[in-house]
């Protein structure tokens, strides 16, 4: 369960922090446009990969004690 919530908590907003980067501030800097695209993709890229990786981890096993 913890899995879901970290890729929902944590690849989304990387994702949409990406975008931003590599959209809307690239635009803002011409000297460094391509540098800030290059970092943008990258945090969109990671944010995919841990939004996915959340959804093929298992479940750790809950061990029950043994009533008496």
């Amino acid at each position: 369960m913890a899995s879901k919530q970290i890729s929902v908590g944590v690849g989304i907003p990387m994702i949409i922090v990406g975008i931003i980067l590599a959209f809307v501030l690239a635009s803002l800097q011409a000297d460094l446009k391509d540098t800030v695209e290059f970092v943008g993709s990258l945090i969109g890229i990671l944010g995919i990969i841990i939004f996915i990786a959340g959804f093929f981890s298992r479940p750790e096993p809950q061990l029950h004690p043994k009533s008496s």
